[in-house]
């Protein structure tokens, strides 16, 4: 249940369409609901305006395919992250037909198109192909949500005019996710470029001094640009999560 949906069950408790015992029992799952070992916060939404998303490694392909079929029942849509294409083929037969984003491991369900949440579009960019997985992650949540994503892959610094060449582009958004590994200096960059807040997401691509990721989370950590937040390696989906609320708190106009 989100906040339209209450919304529309108390004004339909007032007309008299709907008996109070009928809006307590549905009340009364808002908190959280038992599904095998999860208890789905299925409040969430309610309180943070982002419903619970399922991540699937860990989970038995019963108790994945359980919670999918619940969030949908109580939402109307459900988001899955690092569900990886050999299981989705496996469990595709069980689970209700969505959109599934094979390169970020991303399936999306939805009853409805999902409305934008405020004008405007949130830009996706990266410095190599090899960083596209994460950068998939982020823009398949954001999509999910509803937000319009523009994509710039492959820009990185190594060769800075492929950069300059899209930057009108970029300012155009609301918020820029920029994605990099190696030294992940891409977000500083384009940070000194545009006016627009800059959400950082460190890979762990790289050789082997850049540690699994290390080294561009410490580059980005010690960025000299402004305005540059930087979130866990690999982590699109936080990016994606941090830019949406950012730009829904923001207002209705674009900044």
């Amino acid at each position: 249940m989100n906040r339209d949906e209450l919304t529309r069950l108390l004004k339909s408790v007032k007309r008299g369409t709907t008996t109070e015992t009928e809006a307590l029992e549905r009340l009364r799952r808002l908190p959280f609901e038992c599904v095998g070992h999860a208890r789905l916060d299925t409040h969430r939404e309610v309180r943070t305006g982002l419903p619970e998303v399922v991540f699937a490694p860990g989970k038995t392909d019963a108790h994945l395919v359980e919670i999918v079929r619940k969030l949908l029942q109580r939402h109307g849509n459900a988001l899955v992250t690092r569900l990886i294409p050999e299981r989705y083929r496996r469990l595709r037969s069980k689970l209700p037909r969505g959109s599934f984003n094979a390169a970020a491991g991303i399936l999306s369900i939805r009853k409805t198109k999902a409305e934008p949440p405020a004008p405007g579009t949130i830009a996706v960019v990266t410095a190599g192909t090899a960083d596209v997985p994460v950068a998939e992650e982020a823009a398949g949540t954001l999509e999910h949500l509803g937000w319009p994503v523009d994509r710039f892959y492959d820009v990185g610094v190594a060769g800075l005019h492929r950069l300059l060449d899209v930057a009108p582009r970029i300012d155009a958004s609301r918020v820029v996710i920029a994605v990099a590994g190696m030294e992940g200096a891409l977000p500083t960059v384009v940070a000194g470029l545009t006016p627009r807040p800059v959400v950082a997401v460190p890979t762990s691509v790289g050789y082997g001094a850049s540690f699994g990721g290390i080294a561009a989370l410490l580059t980005m950590l010690n960025s000299c640009s402004g305005g540059v937040a930087v979130v866990n390696i690999d982590n699109g989906f936080g990016a994606a999560l941090f830019a949406h609320r950012l730009c829904v708190a923001s207002g209705r106009s674009r900044p």
